[in-house]
């Protein structure tokens, strides 16, 4: 994990050891996760991450940044005991019973972040949206210019939504979730998670550095 000081350290292997007493066996059957002998294979949006007791490492590429390491520790550590219920309708992260504390950095950090970088900027988020894996949903028909549906983890997808700046009105941009996501991660994590698709977004489009942890 990249170094961000003793207290993110302190968090994450507090984390770790919160791991040491979980079945791995049964978290990938539950989560729908490849086990390599310790390891959980772990699809995070467009990279794939090893989850260890020892530690969260990416199966190639830079160090997973204390943002990631939160997400994907948080992911194996909440793994509902009994299946959630299926997904059905998307929701705004708002939406989410216990978001009433995140949801204002989440519209500032996520949706108003994407709606910024990206005004009059629209063919460069649909090139940096397939970058990272994003597809146009085949059973959907909403009036945005741009709709890309990305595999965040196994079980939870997340869809962008997005119009451009026109005469009347400035970019906007909303990422939804599916409505059963609160089963698999705590309302912390799902904020967090908007926000590094924003960020991954923003550096798959030129940008030169993560605004988040």
């Amino acid at each position: 994990m990249e170094k961000r000081g003793p207290i993110f350290e302190k968090i994450y292997h507090d984390y770790l050891r919160q791991m040491q007493s979980l079945d791995f066996r049964e978290i990938s059957r539950r989560l729908n996760l490849t086990l390599e002998g310790e390891e959980l294979i772990v699809p995070f949006f467009h990279r794939t991450y090893r989850v260890s007791k020892q530690g969260i490492v990416v199966e190639e590429g830079d160090a997973p940044i204390y943002a990631e390491c939160v997400v994907l520790a948080k992911y194996i550590l909440l793994t509902p005991k009994e299946p959630p219920p299926c997904f059905s309708q998307w929701w705004t992260f708002k939406d989410f019973r216990d978001a009433a504390p995140f949801a204002g950095a989440f519209h500032n950090n996520v949706e108003k972040a994407i709606a910024r970088n990206f005004s009059v900027r629209i063919k460069e988020l649909e090139m940096a949206c397939r970058a990272m894996g994003g597809m146009v949903p085949d059973d959907m028909s909403l009036s945005y210019e741009l709709v890309q549906r990305f595999h965040a983890l196994p079980t939870m997808d997340m869809l962008l939504v997005f119009n451009d700046v026109d005469e009347e009105f400035p970019a906007e941009a909303r990422v939804l979730f599916p409505d059963n996501a609160s089963h698999y991660l705590d309302m912390e994590c799902l904020a967090i998670s908007g926000w590094l698709l924003a960020d991954y977004l923003y550096l798959q489009a030129g940008g030169t550095h993560y605004t988040i942890m």
